[in-house]
């Protein structure tokens, strides 16, 4: 079974390390991902964590596409109520102008943070409160295309660069609302299966039942985006799944740090409430040998008749995460590029 394989990066920091050096890391692991044959290399939005350096996308972006070549790069994605459209807009203008056909722009309705934070970016309770994705969308839309009504106060605005035009929108999500507001568009869905694994199928087939064919998109596209664990032998699986569960333990916790090495976890002396919410950790992950792995990940892109598999690897060590992106394009047979 062959399909594309991408990335998608929250820019992990891990204990002992800086978020400096977690984002050279996202750089570098996107050029390891370029040279091994991967498809796309997208940047996550978090907010208000220890754990995650991924708070901007767009400035990650034009790094990353400065230092690669040919893959392309996007957001995965923009959270879109945290921003004002008409700079989303000219965000990624500039970015398509700089590296034409290379860009993608994800977006999501989620706040990508706890609500304290989300107020902070929103500036006001009434947009924290607010349930206007789709007209944020809309507007969106009708800044890069110049298309506001004639009696809009926004007719006369134009997202600059106006020579550029935005890139390929995909919406993200977890459940079947944006698979519904894609397929209405014509655009791209990405599901967050890591986030979601029951709802994957069901969100998919919705998308792919409803999607009316536009300009720009003249078939459904469906991205799943999962959680890997992958290593040479099952204790090493075991090790690297160790450091994941006691981070999620405690960031569910409310005490969200980076992550931790495997020896921190497995010497970790779990509270009852902690070893419930490191317990969560294996029903979210896709993990295992290579040909674990493999097995997996052509079962969910059947179940879901996907045409493109994203990869989260969230592991504590940038070779850690080098080698499952080395493990998984081995597996699946990819095509490398030349340095």
């Amino acid at each position: 079974m062959a399909f594309p394989l991408s990335v998608l990066d929250l820019s992990p920091i891990d204990a002992g390390a800086t978020s400096t050096q977690a984002l050279r890391n996202t750089i570098e692991l996107a050029r390891q991902a370029e040279r091994l044959g991967y498809t796309r290399y997208w940047l996550a939005e978090h907010h208000n964590t220890s754990m995650l350096a991924s708070s901007s996308p767009e400035i990650m972006i034009g790094h990353i596409a400065e230092a690669t070549r040919s893959i392309r790069v996007g957001s995965g994605g923009v959270m879109l109520p945290n921003h004002a459209p008409l700079k989303v807009a000219e965000n990624f203008r500039v970015l398509a102008a700089l590296h034409p056909e290379r860009i993608d722009l994800g977006i999501g309705r989620a706040p990508g943070t706890d609500p304290t934070t989300a107020l902070a970016l929103r500036r006001s309770k009434a947009a924290l409160g607010a349930d206007d994705f789709t007209e944020q969308l809309a507007q969106l839309f009708a800044f890069s295309n110049a298309s506001f009504p004639d009696d809009h106060p926004f007719h006369a605005v134009r997202a600059v660069p106006t020579d550029s035009s935005l890139p390929p929108v995909w919406l993200l999500g977890s459940s079947d609302y944006s698979a519904q507001v894609s397929a209405a568009l014509g655009l791209g869905f990405a599901f967050a299966h890591h986030i979601n694994p029951q709802g994957a199928e069901l969100a998919t087939k919705l998308y792919q039942e409803l999607f009316e064919p536009s300009i720009d998109l003249p078939r459904p596209h469906t991205i799943i985006a999962t959680s890997v664990v992958c290593a040479d032998t099952d204790e090493r699986v075991e090790e690297l799944v160790a450091s994941m569960a006691l981070a999620w333990a405690r960031m569910r916790s409310g005490r969200s740090g980076p992550l931790p090495s495997p020896e921190e976890a497995l010497a970790h002396v779990y509270t009852p409430g902690e070893l419930a919410l490191a317990q969560t950790v294996r029903t979210q992950r896709i993990m295992g040998t290579p040909d674990q792995v493999k097995t997996q990940l052509e079962s969910l892109i059947e179940h879901t008749k996907a045409d493109e598999l994203m990869i989260t690897t969230l592991v504590y060590g940038h070779e850690n995460r080098v080698h499952i992106l080395e493990l998984l394009a081995q597996t699946f047979g990819l095509e490398g590029r030349a340095a």
